[in-house]
């Protein structure tokens, strides 16, 4: 038999700087996540996955994210990222663990007046970490329309309207569906955005963004509003970004609660 191979990443390092985080990035992996109207729904992620590595370490073992990914079997819970990220401090011997998942995920949504079904993509988010106590924070990213307030107040006939992304970010102490901040996000809007519209969809989406004009910072008011009288949500930001159509440059809003 040969002599065993060497253990390059456990060899220890004499430059006493530990690092913060260490691990993987941008993996492509399939899960599985709740879904309110379906229980699960089946998407593909991108995972970054960290631990912190103390500075007489040279290295950590790459791999061993993946074996510990492998284990948990595509499903993603509450429950089960508390594991993982246990799973991983276990692993790497690490006072913290840090797991980062992207993903799209799908709504159903009827057209306003039609009625006709189609898939609405919804890119979310998922951060955690895990040291004394596992912290959570959610993330939805809804797309939508805004009409802008004062060009239709200066205009003889018609306003410009915007399209941009209003991104939501929540810590919780009870679940929160991903549907409801959604929701909570189209609602503060001008009006939504759809996949398939037919005409008298159009007329009735364009004639309600006239009706509720919209600046980004009243777009940002409104969801906070909403998050404010929730209970169940401890801490949120949210971020409202427009493409301008008018203008070289997008309009930009965020609030955030503060933490007493």
């Amino acid at each position: 038999m040969g002599n065993p191979m060497r253990d390059v990443q456990s060899e220890p390092d004499d430059r006493n700087i530990p690092i913060d985080k260490v691990g993987i990035s941008d993996l492509s992996y399939p899960i599985s996540v709740l879904d309110r109207d379906n229980n699960t729904q089946p998407t593909v992620a991108k995972i970054n996955m960290y631990v912190d590595l103390p500075h007489h370490y040279r290295g950590t073992h790459m791999s061993r994210f993946l074996e510990v990914m492998s284990r948990y079997h595509m499903g993603l819970s509450l429950r089960s990222l508390g594991e993982l990220l246990e799973d991983i401090r276990e692993t790497f011997e690490s006072e913290t663990s840090h797991i980062e998942i992207e993903f799209p995920y799908f709504i159903k949504k009827k057209a306003p007046v039609s009625g006709i079904e189609s898939p609405m993509e919804y890119i979310c988010r998922i951060e955690a970490k895990k040291r004394d106590k596992l912290e959570l924070i959610v993330e939805v990213n809804v797309p939508a329309q805004n009409l802008c307030p004062c060009s239709k107040e200066i205009s003889d006939y018609g306003a410009h309207n915007q399209r941009g992304n209003i991104k939501i970010r929540i810590r919780s102490s009870k679940l929160v569906w991903f549907e409801e901040l959604i929701a909570i996000a189209e609602e503060s809007a001008s009006a939504p955005v759809f996949t398939l519209l037919k005409r008298e969809d159009e007329k009735f989406l364009t004639e309600h963004a006239y009706d509720h004009p919209r600046f980004v910072e009243d777009t940002a008011r409104e969801a906070a509003m909403r998050l404010n009288s929730d209970p169940r949500i401890e801490w949120y930001s949210v971020e409202v970004k427009n493409a301008e159509s008018i203008h070289n440059h997008n309009a930009y809003a965020c609030i955030s609660k503060r933490v007493e």
